[in-house]
């Protein structure tokens, strides 16, 4: 190998590493305003009572969320990434909002241990992702028609409110979300590998946003379910 080449190789390894780590501090950013909007939500009675007054409104923010996820994802090369970064900051927030009541149903120590094995999942499931020579594509389109399955399920049993069958799509959900892990950790890196050269500063935030935006999807489809599975309910 000649010094042409292995500068040109580093220089990849360098814009990568660069761009993947751009992809987890974004996750990262997040995950603490989810976090933090969550627990102050839920000392404030007066957002409470506004917020979750009604029923349906958890479920129409549910449904919003999703239509603002597949909006910046499809439209994300045709918004600037001023845009595309206030989007996901919106969703991080109203994510947030919904997941408030967790904090006044669990106890803040099983969240805590809840936090900490999704963590430790998610973490072993993106390094598979990130050194496996398999292709998994195949797998993802499997996990994806179980996600749907699963989403089907959880609408089905709002009006069932059966636990056990509650359980029943955390443990699936669980499994589904851990694949799918690993196989956008895989996407993200081809995402790395394949990026021009010449990618402009505001590309690149918008590729980090999209990554992010699949991780972040990942790791609280994992904690949500884990939360229901592992959480202990106050007294």
């Amino acid at each position: 190998m000649n010094a042409y080449s292995s500068l040109s190789q580093s220089a990849a390894i360098t814009k990568t590493n660069t761009f993947i780590r751009s992809v987890y501090n974004w996750m990262a950013i997040g995950l603490a305003l989810t976090g933090l909007t969550s627990f102050y939500v839920s000392t404030n009675q007066a957002i409470l009572s506004i917020v979750f007054a009604n029923r349906m409104m958890p479920i129409i923010l549910f449904i919003g969320m999703i239509f603002l996820c597949g909006f910046l994802s499809a439209r994300v090369n045709k918004m600037q990434a001023s845009t595309a970064t206030g989007l996901y900051t919106l969703l991080a927030v109203l994510y947030g909002l919904v997941l408030a009541p967790i904090f006044l149903v669990y106890t803040a120590s099983s969240i805590a241990l809840t936090f900490f094995i999704c963590s430790a999942t998610f973490i072993s499931a993106s390094i598979y992702g990130m050194v496996t020579k398999k292709d998994l594509t195949g797998m993802a389109q499997f996990l994806m028609m179980g996600l749907i399955g699963v989403f089907i399920a959880i609408i089905i049993n709002i009006f069932v409110g059966s636990t056990m069958i509650q359980t029943l799509i955390s443990c699936i959900a669980v499994i589904i979300f851990t694949g799918l892990t690993a196989y956008d950790t895989q996407k993200l890196k081809n995402m790395a590998y394949t990026m021009p050269d010449n990618a402009t500063g505001a590309m690149v935030r918008k590729g980090a946003i999209v990554g992010a935006l699949s991780l972040y999807l990942d790791f609280m489809g994992l904690f949500v379910h884990l939360l229901h599975l592992v959480g202990v309910a106050r007294d």
